[in-house]
């Protein structure tokens, strides 16, 4: 599970007064996980500590590519095009209707010849996590332009192989290999030596939505409608292909430099064609569904996207407590402290997302996606211009060069002995790590 200590900024925080979190030693787990059995009320947040702990797991990419239009539906019938769920008197309740594609179907856009691990020197730290690190590198061989600079992320074997991540790293490159959206990361190629698995994604130079919030405490409702809208079309497309995120929140927002979000960070995302009952996430961003082991889906991402709604416009999120249990406690509860100056379109909207019956969550009801697009809260958007980035972003990130690291923390480089591959300090030949038994869980890479 994720926790959001892993990415908050170093650095003293006066305006924004909710508890930090502990490091959670889960990252994720597959058994229920049993809720509080007497929820209280939540009390709005008094004090926070003035330190905060930075330790930073993040994908740093860029897409420049176009979008990829959905294709036509076949519906045999109206019921075997939605998908359906018991409501609590027992009678079967449409919830989506069925636009999903097979992502099977989408050739993979990795690089397979030509460029090698060698082939990149190390030019910063970019971000450290809890079993890898990101780095920005630069290709020996490219001209000093935008093109020739990368982010690397690097996962070390063991700790993927000891917590228990396998099938995770393995799904996070096989969906970014195929998915291709203006708001979604690019992975470009990966590779391995004896030590880590690399992906090779572009850089994005303006650094977390996170990092901006916190600059600017809270966001005016049409900075927010423009990234939650952003956000949407991510999610949208993404659940055309029965991909569910579930690890939305600012810290895995990333700016480029024309000011717009990618979506980065695809370590849970998973192809789920019903439901799965994996715990994973950010506890602030759980859907109670996913807290009581009900089984969850698509809806999940959307009560996510009404958490980021209140924390954009309000400068924290509406569920938070000095521990897991206690935000779960806040979720199942579902009290929800307004602020006095929020419009009552905001609250509707969030109210929307943050409904605790999925079937009647915005976004999951038979209208799916686009009765998000028409809610009045988004009167004026004009979408397709969007997707097209033809409408200037309320953020300009500040950057003077193409590997201008300043909205990144500036960390020690690893020793050279970590990342072999890319140092040149590789002991073992490409033969012997064909027989690795661990190098065998990561065959595709």
């Amino acid at each position: 599970m994720s926790s959001r200590s892993l990415s908050l900024p170093q650095g003293t925080d006066h305006h924004h007064q909710y508890p930090i979190r502990q490091e959670l030693n889960i990252v994720c787990q597959t058994t229920p996980l049993t809720p509080p059995l007497s929820p209280k009320l939540g009390q709005p947040p008094s004090s926070r500590n003035s330190t905060e702990n930075h330790n930073l797991l993040v994908d740093i990419a860029t897409a420049t590519s176009d979008h990829i239009d959905d294709s036509s539906n076949l519906a045999i019938s109206p019921l075997d095009s939605m998908d359906v769920d018991s409501t609590e008197d027992g009678h079967l309740s449409p919830i989506l209707p069925k636009t999903h594609r097979l992502l099977e179907d989408e050739k993979s856009r990795l690089q397979h010849a030509g460029v090698r691990l060698a082939d990149f020197e190390v030019r910063g730290t970019l971000g450290t996590g809890t079993f890898g690190k990101v780095l920005l590198v630069r290709h020996r061989g490219s001209q000093n332009g935008a093109q020739s600079y990368f982010a690397m992320k690097v996962l070390r074997k063991t700790e993927i192989v000891r917590l228990r991540q396998v099938e995770h790293v393995n799904a996070e490159r096989y969906i970014l290999s195929r998915v291709q959206h203006p708001f979604v990361v690019d992975l470009f190629a990966t590779f391995q030596d004896s030590l880590n698995v690399y992906m090779l994604m572009s850089y994005v130079p303006g650094g977390e939505l996170f990092t901006h919030l916190r600059r600017a405490q809270r966001f005016t409702p049409d900075v927010t409608r423009f990234y939650l809208a952003t956000i949407i079309l991510a999610l949208k497309y993404l659940h055309s292909f029965n991909i569910i995120y579930r690890d939305l929140k600012p810290e895995n927002l990333l700016l480029d430099s024309r000011g717009y979000l990618r979506l980065t960070d695809f370590g849970f995302a998973k192809i789920v064609d019903d439901r799965t009952w994996t715990l994973c996430g950010t506890p602030e961003y759980l859907a109670p569904e996913i807290i009581q082991s009900d089984g969850h889906g698509k809806a999940a991402d959307w009560w996510a996207c009404g958490v980021l709604c209140y924390e954009m416009l309000v400068g924290y999120p509406p569920f938070f407590d000095e521990s897991p249990y206690g935000i779960y406690e806040k979720i199942l509860n579902g009290h929800i402290a307004w602020p006095k100056t929020m419009d009552r379109l905001s609250r509707d909207l969030i109210r929307a997302f943050l409904n605790p019956d999925r079937t009647k969550r915005l976004g999951n009801m038979i209208g799916g996606p686009q009765d998000i697009l028409d809610h009045p809260w988004f009167r004026g958007v004009d979408w397709d211009a969007l997707e097209r980035r033809e409408i200037n972003a309320p953020i300009i990130p500040r950057t003077s060069s193409v590997d201008d690291t300043r909205h990144f923390l500036h960390l020690p480089l690893p020793p050279a002995d970590e990342i072999p591959g890319l140092t040149g300090r590789e002991r073992h030949s490409t033969f012997q790590q064909r027989f690795d038994p661990v190098a065998y869980q990561f065959m595709e890479f």
